[in-house]
């Protein structure tokens, strides 16, 4: 294993692949395997609002990527049921932001997620705490 370039487990990289949304907002997948994942975005001027801060729909928006790229690294298909955010700081324009998401739980066809979206600097302050539930559906 690439400590640089990790292994993305196959169910993320296929969803992934044809993930439109996600990738026209240039998100990029560095890493998925067993239920964690870690995605990116850089803020763009069409993400800023009128207070001159990221919108927090594009926030919430890489935390649900990441969610669903480690929700769906083991295989079948599976989809958010319910999501929340609790945003604790803005992001700005230019800034790098990453999306750590770990599974929490799982039972059945069920799962609890954590994501933390925190700023790609130094410091690396946490911009945002997302839980997402999970549900797998026939395929």
């Amino acid at each position: 294993m690439d400590a640089e370039h990790p292994p993305i487990a196959a169910p993320t990289a296929a969803m992934f692949d044809e993930d439109h949304a996600s990738k026209a907002l240039g998100i990029e997948l560095l890493e998925a395997s067993e239920g964690h994942a870690h995605v990116r975005m850089r803020v763009t001027p069409e993400m800023v609002n009128g207070h001159a801060i990221a919108h927090g729909g594009y926030v919430f928006l890489l935390a649900d990527t990441a969610f669903a790229c480690a929700c769906n690294s083991h295989g079948p298909v599976t989809v958010a049921a319910s999501a929340q955010i609790t945003f604790l700081a803005p992001a700005h324009e230019g800034e790098l932001l990453h999306a750590r998401a770990v599974e929490r739980h799982t039972r059945g066809r069920s799962g609890i997620y954590d994501t933390t979206v925190f700023r790609d600097d130094a410091g690396g302050e946490t911009i945002a705490e997302f839980r997402g539930h999970s549900r797998s559906i026939k395929s």
